[in-house]
């Protein structure tokens, strides 16, 4: 097999990364090498490893190189795509090499900072010390830098946080400054980060499978190298970043789909409503009937029937009829249909009662306001979910699997520490479907809830 190209490239460096995990390597960098392409940016990236035990390591062994696999179903056609990645220039380990991380602050030809540094990595950890070489927490290490970066009077930078919380970049704004009091870093710096920088809240959506562990020998023949940093995800993409930054960066302009605006909110409800709702509404009934993955749900004539009911005339119906939210629940059943994912149910099936409060009780209780009933399909869900409770493959802590195992179906909509209220008046609905799923079995049950 052929070595690594080192191939030049642009040494003009303009990104700085938080964290060299599948994900941003199989999002951000992927955009950011199109662009390069397209000859829409002129720069690299350089990657932060920010925890203390990570992949940089591996992969400046392969010269920053990889290759990333994105495969799916697009608009009904199998889409097979290889890009080889070479837009990050180098990686620095702050734990081992602080000097060369404080030292990023000094190039003016920064611009951005992205981050993935997971839901716990904005966190402000009070005791982190400015003195810290680095800190401690993301937070911590991003405003030793900031305040580099001001002292120096440089300009300041565009952020766009992917960690999947609330409000991210806003969160994250809000950390810098506690530890900007915590360390009397002054007030004309506090000014400077609000200022003269954008904390942008985003919404990241792409199923990034990682490291093809079965395929890996297949796949390195097919491009003729050996990767141990390849990467996979599908072919679906969403970006939604609240703030306006096309002319600095089109992402637009490259194709990509990327929503500017000034309000995240609806997008992060679209998403949990329709995508999240229909995984978590589908698959403990699914399990039950005997199914493993979600590509057979599917493929399966009745479950699938089911989950495009719920979508369409439940879910949608629910948070606005319209031609956007139909064309993203049809790309929800093209992204659950991708034969290139082995999405097991029982991994979705973990803490589900907290699940369906997030994301599926909510769309009952407005379609019921909205339309005077509650919604067949939504409701059948939570009867499965009842059911399958009762079943040893729950996976839930050990209190909720013992209450629900044991109590009645009125004790269990009635549990307002479940369900932040008492469902008590769905009990007629829930209850009838839960007695045909127990006596007369899930097939019966889905024939009958789709009539």
């Amino acid at each position: 097999m052929k070595k690594w190209r080192f191939q030049a490239m642009s040494k003009k460096e303009t990104v700085i990364q938080f964290g060299e995990g599948g994900f941003l390597r199989g999002f951000v960098d992927y955009f950011f090498q199109k662009l390069k392409e397209q000859n829409l940016f002129d720069g690299s990236v350089v990657v932060v490893q920010p925890i203390e035990r990570g992949m940089c390591e591996m992969l400046e062994k392969q010269n920053c190189e990889y290759n990333l696999f994105l495969r799916g179903i697009d608009n009904g056609q199998v889409v097979d795509e290889h890009t080889h990645i070479d837009v990050i220039s180098r990686c620095i380990n702050p734990y081992t090499d602080n000097e060369g991380y404080m030292a990023l602050a000094e190039n003016p030809d920064f611009r951005f900072i992205v981050s993935n540094t997971t839901e716990a990595g904005i966190e402000f950890v009070p005791e982190n010390r400015f003195e810290d070489a680095p800190a401690k927490s993301f937070p911590g290490k991003l405003t030793q830098l900031l305040y580099k970066r001001y002292k120096l009077g440089l300009k300041g930078f565009i952020v766009l946080s992917c960690e999947l919380i609330d409000h991210n970049g806003e969160e994250l704004e809000k950390c810098c400054m506690q530890y900007a009091d915590l360390w009397n870093l002054g007030e004309d710096f506090k000014a400077w980060m609000k200022n003269e920088n954008d904390f942008c809240s985003t919404l990241v959506d792409r199923i990034v499978t990682g490291f093809p562990r079965d395929e890996h020998e297949a796949l390195c023949e097919r491009i003729g190298e050996q990767d141990n940093m390849m990467d996979t995800a599908e072919i679906f993409h969403l970006w939604v970043i609240q703030g306006q930054h096309e002319d600095e960066l089109p992402l637009q302009k490259a194709g990509f789909n990327v929503i500017w605006t000034d309000n995240v909110d609806p997008y992060k409800k679209r998403k949990v409503r329709i995508l999240n709702g229909a995984h978590t509404s589908m698959v403990l009934g699914a399990r039950l009937y005997g199914l493993e993955t979600v590509g057979e749900c599917l493929k399966d004539e009745k479950v699938s029937a089911l989950l495009k009911k719920c979508i369409f005339e439940e879910i949608i119906p629910t948070i606005g009829d319209n031609e956007d939210n139909r064309k993203f629940g049809a790309a929800v059943l093209e992204r659950f249909s991708n034969p290139f994912i082995k999405h097991l149910l029982l991994s979705i099936a973990l803490n589900s009662v907290s699940k369906f409060k997030a994301r599926v009780l909510p769309t009952i209780l407005e379609y019921k306001e909205e339309f005077g009933n509650y919604p067949q399909g939504l409701t059948f869900s939570l009867a499965a979910l009842i059911a399958f409770y009762r079943t040893d493959e729950a996976n839930d802590s050990e209190d909720i699997m013992k209450f629900m195992k044991d109590a009645s179906v009125a004790e269990i909509l009635a549990k307002t520490e479940y369900w932040g209220q008492d469902l008590s008046d769905m009990l007629p609905v829930v209850e009838k479907w839960y007695d045909m799923i127990e006596k007369e079995g899930m097939g019966k049950a889905y024939d009958a809830v789709l009539a």
